[in-house]
Order: C-alpha cells, then sequence, then structure tokens
C-alpha cells in the first residue's frame, strides 16, 4: 500500500481501519451510434460510428482530497467501534465527479445511515431524498438508489448507494433514520418496484392504485394508441424504432 494509502491515527493515536482495495473501474454496456441503436431500422441521428464505452467507476484511491478522507476515517472508525468491520459494510467509496459516494450493502444501509447522522464528527442530519435507477443488464444488482445526505453542522456532502435484484427488490426503509424521506420512498416503490422493508404505509404515490407495473423502470412497455396526423399514421411509442 502507498503512503497516500495509509490510514490517519484517531484523536487516541490509534489507527483507523485500512481504507478499502483500490478497484478498477467495471465496463457495464458499449454502445454504438447516438442513442445505442438495437440494429432494428439503422442509426439515422448521423453518428453511426460513435462508440461509448459505459463503465462503472471502481474503489477510489485515497487521498480522496478536501474532507473525503476524514469522513471515511470517521465513518470506518465509528463502524468498527459497533463492531461492525467496514469492508462488511462497505463495498466501495467512489470520487466521481467531486462528489464522494458510499456504496453500502444492502442488510446494513440503515446502520451506516444513522452512523453518519449521530455521530459528532459527521452530523449528516439531513437527508434530501430517495432517487430509483434501473439497470436491466446489471444481472443481480438491477434497481439501485442513490440517497444524497447533507451535514448542516459541517456543510458537508455525501451520498450513500444501495443496490438489490430484480428477483428481490428489497432495501430497508430509511425512514427510522431520516422521517422525511417516506414519500421519497414511496415514489421510489411506485415508478421503480424498489420494496423498503419496515416502510409505515408502502403505496402508490403518483399512479392509482391499481396502476399495474413501475413507469420508470427500463423495460416498462411505453403502450400508447397510434395517431392520425394529416392523412400520416404515427404508431403507439412501443411500436416506433428502437434507438436503445
Amino acid at each position: 500500500m502507498s503512503e497516500g494509502n495509509l490510514p490517519e491515527p484517531n484523536g487516541n493515536g490509534n489507527e483507523l481501519p485500512q481504507p478499502l482495495a483500490v478497484q478498477a473501474a467495471e465496463i457495464v454496456a458499449v454502445r454504438h451510434g447516438m442513442f445505442g441503436g438495437s440494429g432494428t431500422g439503422g442509426d439515422t441521428s448521423g453518428y453511426g460510428r460513435l462508440v461509448r464505452v459505459i463503465e462503472f467507476p471502481g474503489q477510489s484511491p485515497r487521498p480522496y482530497g478536501g474532507y473525503f478522507d476524514e469522513v471515511e476515517n470517521e465513518l470506518f472508525g465509528a463502524l468498527d467501534e459497533q463492531g461492525l468491520a467496514p469492508e462488511t459494510a462497505i463495498e466501495k467509496v467512489v470520487v466521481y465527479r467531486d462528489q464522494l459516494a458510499f456504496h453500502v450493502r444492502r442488510a446494513h444501509l440503515a446502520q451506516v445511515a444513522k452512523t453518519l447522522r449521530d455521530d459528532p464528527a459527521l452530523r449528516f442530519e439531513l437527508c434530501l431524498g430517495v432517487s430509483g435507477v434501473h439497470f436491466p443488464e446489471e444481472t443481480g444488482r438491477e434497481l439501485q438508489i442513490l440517497v444524497p445526505l447533507l451535514s448542516i453542522s459541517h456543510n458537508r456532502r455525501v451520498q450513500l448507494v444501495a443496490t438489490c435484484p430484480d428477483e428481490d427488490p428489497h432495501l430497508p426503509s430509511l425512514t427510522g433514520v431520516y422521517p422525511a424521506v417516506d414519500w421519497h420512498e414511496r415514489e421510489t416503490w411506485d415508478m421503480f418496484g424498489i420494496i423498503f422493508d419496515g416502510h409505515p404505509a408502502l403505496t402508490r404515490i403518483l399512479m392509482p392504485d391499481d396502476w399495474p407495473g413501475h413507469p420508470q423502470r427500463k423495460d416498462y412497455p411505453l403502450g400508447g394508441i397510434p395517431v392520425e396526423f394529416k392523412g400520416a399514421q404515427i404508431p403507439s411509442p412501443d411500436q416506433r424504432r428502437s434507438y436503445r
């Protein structure tokens, strides 16, 4: 391990838990053309030779810079004092575009959030919401949530990321730690189908109660009806050329 990756001592002169090992970025897809056309009708955008590699950042090397190292040190030390090894709770720590994100294993999401809220050196008192994402190609982690946190006391920001598979779309609710995420989790359930265990009333919030499916998933059928415009027939969205 390089000198830049060594942990800093805590206030008692003891070393904090070792930082996580550096991981390379993971390539999840390679898209061709402007819209990633599937070949159903050719790319009409004029960017047919454009190739884009879609990748997820890996574990970032230390030092991260700014207050990021201090936040990681304090969080890892606090988890260790609770008897939870940091590498058990945290999959990786990513610094990307000047943002710090802790990728948390779902079983420990609530404990990590509570530690970030309650530790005096962290004090992330405000949760800014819960956002869902659907990655259908990511087997075993198709569904993902992003939870941005703000420390008003220290004027700092971090993000929590957690995933779950399509076959078991369960994540622990954070309403017991941040009560204000009640409606955010309801919207994420409504749009993506992620079930937040422990939520007091996980019901639809945007769509009617009897609405089938979850509209912001990428495998959700577009539906619709054909439309006539000055004699031309425009097919419904799910019958048009695919640019996915």
